[in-house]
């Protein structure tokens, strides 16, 4: 049987060129957030960067981009989506540019910052640009299961292009490359919908902005402090007590707050918290993974930076299989619930495959890495389709920005907490099984991977315990029934 062909309308065939616009936007952010950690060392010895000044690189951006996030979200819907994207997308690219020509830390130090800054209006006017283009429900989940599968896989592709960039030109590319491509988003603007400037928020909810940066930023720089000082540290403790009673506060202010900055709906609504929930706990299992993928198969396998990066984008393929391939295409015919529980338990059951792991393991690479990279890449690029979707749905133009910023916001956290919380469990558990067995070096091996084992394991456990509090809590309709309201589940 031939099925007659479907014409396709000059507004429909615009609406498409959207995706690739705001997905090459989307993959500049995600990139930026790992492939400057493979260019540390170089750019660490270039500049003469003592070891206590290096973690800014990291951390000056993480500051700016997950503090101001949701400042960035409303200042989206002040400027309007498209104006804000494209104020982003420029100042991203000059800030990576101002970073690869650098001639000193400082210089790198604050076009980090910069990066960050600008990645808060860019990220946000992105995924709110897609969610009010794409309104009907099949074509949002194709299109997020695209954007999210480019979020999914870029995590780990940043760690590809950061070894090969390092390795085979210069550290400074991991930042130039920021350039082409957003002259490449740059030449897809004129696709972007057209919208107007929010008219309905007259007054700026100030104490919600100055609370909400100020909360933000204690907890990153909390999570970011917590590796080199320790999680008992004074310092830490006074940062995360500080930035929780912060949003606390601003929790408080905003229910209040008569043009309030992140209004509660947003959150308070079962699906939508849900989908927060759930993508928080997948960053903070996997960047952690991330992390000890690299580890290992560099100081344990020897593998080289650039082969370690490929190990990696087994992940990013399977992030783009279970987003488009998996999400995409059970979008209106599983309820979100489903998908959310199955997510988070595909990516624990590839944590589990990993704990098993031992020093002396062998075949490695298909008995251990390969499948662990396919289920947590399955897991992650599902789960980030379908909360995209639900995070969204159903938001207006004056509430998509901050939604979207809010989304992001979670996920920065995530991040952060999870490298610090799982690089300090399996420290601490390295320190200790050194401390009973000797520092040989076959001690050293083993005591190193059972550090990794047991951190995670402990991922293992947040990503389950995820997928119970999602299957308990989340609605039960069907696909899009939960998130379509604007206002709270009763």
């Amino acid at each position: 049987m031939v099925l007659p062909e479907v014409p396709v309308s000059p507004a429909d065939s615009k609406r498409w060129r959207t995706l690739p616009v705001v997905s090459l936007a989307q993959l500049m952010v995600v990139l930026d957030a790992t492939i400057v950690n493979i260019a540390l060392p170089s750019a660490q010895h270039d500049l003469g960067m003592s070891d206590t000044d290096r973690q800014w690189v990291i951390t000056a951006y993480a500051l700016a981009f997950g503090g101001l996030l949701l400042v960035g979200g409303r200042v989206c819907g002040a400027l309007g989506r498209r104006r804000a994207f494209l104020t982003g997308l420029v100042g991203f690219a000059a800030a990576s540019a101002l970073g690869g020509a650098a001639g000193d830390a400082g210089t790198l130090f604050a076009a980090r910052a910069l990066q960050g800054l600008c990645a808060t209006l860019l990220a946000p006017a992105a995924l709110s640009l897609l969610a009010l283009t794409f309104t009907d429900a099949r074509e949002r989940g194709r299109a997020f299961g695209v954007f999210a599968g480019v979020g999914a896989g870029g995590a780990a592709l940043g760690v590809v292009a950061g070894g090969l960039l390092t390795q085979y030109a210069d550290w400074r590319w991991c930042l130039y490359i920021n350039v082409p491509m957003a002259a490449l988003a740059l030449a897809g603007t004129p696709f972007l919908l057209r919208d107007r400037p929010d008219r309905g928020l007259p007054r700026v909810d100030v104490p919600g902005a100055l609370l909400s940066a100020a909360g933000l930023v204690a907890l990153v720089y909390a999570f970011a402090q917590a590796e080199p000082r320790g999680w008992t540290d004074p310092v830490v403790l006074t940062l995360l007590t500080g930035g929780v009673l912060l949003l606390a506060l601003f929790a408080a202010v905003e229910t209040r707050a008569p043009h309030p900055l992140l209004p509660p709906r947003v959150l308070l609504h079962r699906a939508r918290g849900t989908a927060f929930s759930s993508v928080f706990l997948m960053f903070v299992a996997m960047f952690g993974f991330f992390l000890f993928v690299s580890y290992y198969t560099q100081t344990i396998l020897g593998y080289s930076a650039v082969r370690a990066g490929m190990v990696l984008l087994v992940n990013a393929v399977g992030g783009i299989v279970g987003s488009v391939g998996v999400a995409g295409r059970l979008h209106r015919r599983t309820a979100p619930r489903v998908l959310i529980v199955v997510s988070l338990l595909s990516a624990a059951a590839g944590m589990l495959v990993l704990t098993q792991l031992t020093a002396t393991s062998s075949h490695v690479f298909l008995v251990y890495l390969l499948p662990a990279q396919i289920l947590t890449g399955l897991g992650l690029g599902c789960l980030l389709a379908t909360a995209t979707d639900l995070v969204t749905a159903g938001m207006g133009p004056a509430d998509a920005g901050i939604a979207s910023a809010a989304y992001n916001a979670v996920q920065q956290l995530g991040a952060a907490l999870g490298t610090a919380l799982l690089n300090s469990v399996a420290t601490s558990v390295t320190a200790g099984y050194l401390d009973r067995h000797g520092r040989g070096r076959d001690a050293v091996d083993a005591g190193t991977v059972h550090g990794y084992t047991v951190a995670l394991w402990v991922a293992f456990a947040v990503l389950v315990c995820g997928a119970l509090t999602a299957g308990a809590l989340s609605p039960s309709g069907p696909a899009g029934s939960g998130a379509h309201a604007t206002g709270p589940a009763s």
